[in-house]
């Protein structure tokens, strides 16, 4: 008995929310809009920094960036949500599971990544403005995207490999909206320390050091806001500040809550509600935030309107 419930599992229940289904035909709906809004704009913002001369600065070629991976995660994990909102659950193999997953990370871990050049950029364009120029090159650009995306893509392979090493049997029922690491080390049957220490060591180059960056960067950028005479533009240079910082403090909390210093207390509703700020919120609200709310983005926008 104890050899056949060891036997490996080639399939996953993913639970999602327990909901009526009303609720759930709403939340569906709601999340549909989202992510039509959330493809359409950062294809919009991909389209407009490739094609407009004007948008050919570092900080719109990371903004681009940013839209491809919150195109590619969205992408990931949205239509399985709307499958299990639809039919109260859904049943994912253990291969699907594992490549949803390495996209997840890819994904995530490069967007961490990212923000933290972004807010470097933002640092040296407004404290160090001289410079700027001759340290943030084309060629630089284009290297940290390069090595960004190599190392979302090298270090989540590891993701990959500590998930084949763990065996999964008896219940395998996930209670989440997709496959994850938390979720996934829940229901292990064999040693799942593996998965907890790879969440724990790969979390300081994805998160807490990339954290650590942006804090640095905008305690100086604001410490140079707060020096200029001007009240308008220091209260215009203030809200895009905030703006941005209440974007990159919702994304990096939920993902510190999830990953970092997860309780036995929070609910997996709690962990459900927390992953869709991540993974569908973010990717919604940063166009509007990095972009929309942009001079440039706008008169880009207005150009290619008036061409048409």
């Amino acid at each position: 008995m104890q050899e056949d419930n060891l036997t490996f599992v080639n399939e996953f229940f993913l639970l999602g929310f327990k909901l009526s289904l009303n609720l759930r035909i709403f939340l569906f709906s709601l999340l549909l809009i989202v992510y039509c809004g959330t493809i359409c704009g950062n294809l919009l913002i991909i389209t407009l920094v490739s094609t407009s001369k004007n948008l050919h600065t570092p900080m719109y070629f990371f903004i681009s960036q940013l839209s491809i991976s919150d195109i590619l995660v969205i992408s990931d994990i949205a239509p399985n949500i709307f499958y299990i909102l639809l039919n109260n659950g859904m049943i994912i193999n253990f291969t699907n599971c594992l490549a949803q997953l390495y996209v997840f990370c890819i994904t995530e871990a490069s967007e961490c990544l990212l923000l933290a050049v972004m807010s470097y950029d933002r640092f040296m364009a407004i404290c160090k403005p001289l410079h700027y120029i001759s340290i943030m090159t084309g060629t630089l650009c284009v290297k940290l995207v390069v090595i960004i995306w190599f190392i979302g893509f090298s270090l989540s392979f590891i993701y990959v490999l500590i998930i084949l090493g763990v065996k999964f049997c008896g219940l395998t029922i996930i209670d989440h909206l997709f496959c994850d690491l938390v979720p996934l080390h829940d229901i292990a049957c064999s040693d799942s320390f593996p998965i907890k220490l790879t969440m724990y060591f790969l979390s300081f180059p994805f998160l807490v050091i990339p954290s650590i960056i942006i804090v640095i960067s905008y305690v100086n950028v604001i410490s140079v806001i707060l020096q200029i005479s001007s009240n308008i533009s220091r209260q215009k240079a203030f809200s895009t500040c905030s703006s941005h910082l209440t974007v990159v403090a919702m994304f990096y909390f939920s993902m510190f809550s999830v990953y970092v210093v997860p309780t036995k207390r929070q609910s997996s509703n709690v962990n459900k509600i927390l992953s869709l700020l991540y993974t569908v919120l973010t990717p919604l609200v940063n166009p509007i935030i990095y972009s929309f709310r942009n001079k440039d983005i706008r008169q880009a926008v207005q150009k290619t309107f008036k061409s048409a």
